[in-house]
């Protein structure tokens, strides 16, 4: 345990100028920061089965296959996330069958680990409809036991229920090409040595290929969605389908009018990866330019060395990482007359504005101004909420440091306008804020059969909420705004029992009630306010002995685990120091010098921080895309190694949110940086 006599002025100052310093050398020549975002091998496997699909040589493929290989546990399985304590049946079974396409002998010693493990784990009752679309592209799984996704729902308009807006962005973006796909139904041929026969030791004839169906009720949604697919496969096999050709039109032409400038789509790997093979099905060739585009997209800044491998990411964070790294300067006392780099950010920050009416404006029509930032480098169609409000925090931070009137102030003046005004519009009835659309909230299209991973639904969030408030605080709106007055009653309702709050995209509670005591304490909450009490209790009870806290991916799916489960990490004992430094508790200042004295003791000799933990999250694999009550009803069909989730490490949050909290505490605590 660190000594709490470590928690020094001299100790902190040294602490934050050596991990300033090291970010600051890692800054491109463009301004941005961007760490690698890693996640599972379901990336690489499907780009390797995607690129044997349409027939072309990739020359990373080798480099790719190193990667799988170096990411197998010893029980044979690929997992989700790091220290899962089970692998997961999907990643298996693809990365599996990725090496198979590229000539891998089934008898060498790693195949025959993941084929026992499979085997053992009755691969063939627990896949989802995802990967059974791989398999089927292939002929190992019939198409006619896989969900229909009509390319006709392109006709629905959007006041219909399942109409495409209905979906999350995400969702959305994935089930265009997809359901093209489940139209044309194409089969790649395999030769008869890269049949994994192996696979089906009672033979395929004797293989149960049939969805499941979760409900035990008769005269329920899930059973209606089953019987209207079973109608939809019985018209695909119809001779003539009137309007099929049309549809098929209108959505190829809706994807390429949506594909961005890097050549991916809304900046993430499934619908990018899906479009490729759907633009070979529609005849499009490997030097077509949007296929081109599209292919090269992962050689221009989505790939990342890892030992002798190369890995895959399933996103980027440019902003989202230049935006926070920005912060954790800041407030570590850094300016732009001594700190250059805070000046170069802002350029590039500026110049990454959303000023294209994407698919938010469905909903929202075109009264407000365009803004907002992606996550990405890229992405018209998709600027981010979380993203935005964090934006307007950085924003607000400089906009106090550069002088009035010049020009760089002036443009910063403008951007703000028009992002709280964009801000402003995206606030969802219920009083919260989602990630990328307004009431995306409509819980029946999670009951279609297609719908057993992730998440299909965009609703609020505490977290998202949270940071929201904390900007529009910042630019001064006080708590009896009409908009602030809504989002703070959902905010106080979405509390847990235990006063913790549940994180939607960080890991997880811990997550959560720090995104939500700082925007408390930004609207003028103080120790007496009742919610704050609460989630103080938690947080104390979650530290660890070594003064850090830590919390396992797995208290997504048991609440035993919530706020703990894993060794103290730096980003979360970041985030819980964060969240106390914003209010005066002085019979609870030991807890955060503790904290503070871990995050000293554990930066390491390259003045950072070792994190393999997984603290970011994709989907927690819910459906919904909000919590759901575990202690209550039907538990959901995955364990705590999330089969249905996606999870993220966020190779830096390791790094800033340790630096943004140092120098919060040496702020606060000495008065002086």
């Amino acid at each position: 345990m660190p000594p709490i006599e470590n928690f020094t002025f001299e100790n902190l100052s040294k602490t934050i100028k050596s991990a300033a310093d090291w970010l600051n050398e890692r800054q491109a020549p463009d301004g941005m920061w961007c760490a690698p975002l890693e996640t599972n091998c379901c990336m690489e496997a499907q780009w390797l089965m995607a690129m044997y699909f349409i027939d072309f040589k990739d020359p990373k493929t080798e480099k790719v296959i190193r990667y799988i290989l170096d990411r197998q546990r010893e029980d044979g399985s690929w997992d989700v996330y790091y220290a899962s304590e089970q692998g997961d049946i999907n990643t298996t079974l693809e990365c599996y069958f990725a090496l198979r396409l590229y000539g891998h002998n089934p008898d060498s010693e790693y195949m025959a680990r993941a084929r026992k493990w499979l085997l053992e784990n009755k691969w063939t009752e627990r896949i989802r409809v995802f990967t059974k679309y791989w398999l089927a592209l292939f002929g190992q799984w019939p198409w006619a036991c896989t969900p229909v996704l009509p390319p006709e729902i392109i006709f629905l308009p959007s006041w219909c229920i399942f109409n495409i807006y209905d979906f999350a962005a995400w969702a959305r973006s994935t089930m265009m090409p997809i359901s093209i796909l489940t139209a044309r139904r194409p089969i790649k041929e395999l030769p008869k040595n890269l049949q994994p026969d192996e696979l089906f030791p009672e033979g395929r004839e004797n293989t149960d290929y049939r969805m499941p169906n979760n409900s035990d009720f008769p005269l329920s949604w899930t059973n209606f969605f089953m019987k209207l697919d079973n109608m939809l496969h019985t018209y695909n096999r119809f001779p003539i389908k009137p309007l099929r050709e049309q549809a098929i039109k209108l959505v190829l032409q809706w994807l390429l009018e949506h594909q961005d400038e890097d050549g991916a789509w809304g900046g993430i790997q499934p619908p990018w990866i899906y479009a490729i093979i759907v633009m070979h099905v529609e005849g499009f060739s490997t030097d077509q330019i949007n296929m081109s585009k599209a292919i090269d997209a992962f050689n221009l800044h989505w790939q990342v060395k890892r030992g002798e491998g190369t890995m895959l990411q399933a996103s980027e964070s440019p902003v989202w990482d230049t935006i926070l790294t920005m912060i954790a300067l800041m407030d570590s006392g850094y300016t732009p007359e001594n700190c250059p780099q805070l000046l170069k950010a802002l350029d590039y920050i500026l110049s990454k504005e959303n000023r294209f009416y994407g698919d938010w404006s469905v909903k929202t029509g075109k009264k407000v101004e365009a803004s907002g930032w992606a996550f990405q480098r890229a992405n018209n169609f998709y600027p981010d909420i979380d993203d935005t409000a964090e934006v307007i925090i950085t924003f607000k931070k400089i906009q106090n440091l550069i002088p009035r009137n010049t020009e760089i102030a002036c443009k910063l003046e403008a951007a703000l306008r028009r992002a709280i005004n964009w801000i402003f519009a995206m606030q969802s009835k219920n009083g919260g804020w989602a990630a990328f659309d307004k009431d995306n909230t409509r819980e029946l299209v999670t009951k279609i059969p297609f719908c057993d991973f992730g998440e299909v639904l965009d609703p609020p969030s505490s977290d998202v909420t949270a940071h929201v408030v904390e900007a529009l605080s910042m630019c001064g709106f006080s708590r009896s705004h009409p908009a602030m007055a809504r989002a703070l009653e959902f905010i106080y309702k979405e509390q847990e029992d235990d006063g913790s709050w549940f994180g939607r995209w960080g890991v997880n509670y811990i997550y959560g009630t720090w995104s939500v005591l700082t925007a408390l304490a930004a609207v003028g909450d103080t120790k007496d306010t009742p919610a704050v009490k609460k989630a103080f209790a938690y947080l104390l009870s979650k530290q660890n002995e070594d003064g850090g806290w830590g919390e396992s991916i797995a208290s997504y799916m048991e609440p035993k685990y919530s706020g703990t489960g894993i060794p103290s990490t730096a980003s979360q004992t970041a985030w819980a120091v964060m969240a106390m430094l914003g209010f005066d508790y002085p019979e609870y200042e030991d807890a955060v010098k503790r904290g503070c004295a871990f995050l000293i003791s554990s930066q390491n000799a390259d003045n950072t921080w070792d994190e393999p933990y997984y603290t970011g999250t994709g989907f927690p694999g819910y459906g919904l895309g909000a919590k759901i009550d575990l202690r209550n009803g039907k538990a959901l069909p995955q364990g705590k190694e999330l089969a249905r989730g996606f999870m993220l490490n966020y190779n830096w949050y390791r790094h800033y949110f340790p630096l943004t909290a140092l120098g919060r505490a040496r702020a606060k605590y000495f008065g002086k940086i």
